[in-house]
């Protein structure tokens, strides 16, 4: 029987988030990738029209709230902003975790999403898939292809042994 959703305890975790309108695409990428690596849950980016009609662009963080402090220290050290602001969210996640496949280009990890054990998701990792491409020079649509089909097949099989794996 599935779980339901209201049944999961959610995880708490924080939003920061900064309006730019002077930093550069290449800090803003440096900025992202130097959050990730000082453990942001995720970054993302999204274009903002600012006062006076400039383009500008709004960086958020998604964290743990243990890491508030140091990742709204990061944002203001990479983007010399003059403020963050940061905001409280419930989140419910799915259990994950990591299959290897076989595929005819070589071996790549699937992502699986459970949710009250059930299998809700199976999804290729994209790394993986860009490795097997480059690897056996064949496009990357070509490797995900392969890897799509071995994400169906592992599922059906899950399925068929009651959402075990």
């Amino acid at each position: 029987m599935a779980q339901a959703l209201h049944d999961i305890p959610p995880t708490r975790v924080v939003e920061l988030a900064v309006n730019l309108d002077d930093a550069t695409g290449e800090v803003v990428g440096r900025a992202s990738e130097a959050l990730l690596a000082a453990g942001a849950l995720d970054v993302w980016t999204t274009p903002i029209t600012m006062k006076r009609g400039r383009p500008g662009v709004m960086l958020c963080v998604l964290a743990a709230e243990a890491d508030r402090e140091t990742l709204a220290r990061r944002v203001l050290v990479e983007t010399g902003s003059f403020g963050v602001r940061s905001r409280a969210w419930d989140r419910v996640v799915l259990d994950r975790e990591w299959v290897s496949v076989t595929t005819r280009y070589g071996e790549a990890r699937l992502k699986v999403g459970r949710l009250g054990g059930e299998v809700v998701s199976v999804k290729p990792e994209f790394a993986d898939v860009e490795r097997l491409a480059a690897d056996a020079g064949v496009t990357v649509g070509e490797a995900m292809s392969a890897a799509l089909a071995h994400a169906d097949a592992w599922r059906a099989g899950a399925s068929g042994e009651g959402g075990g794996g």
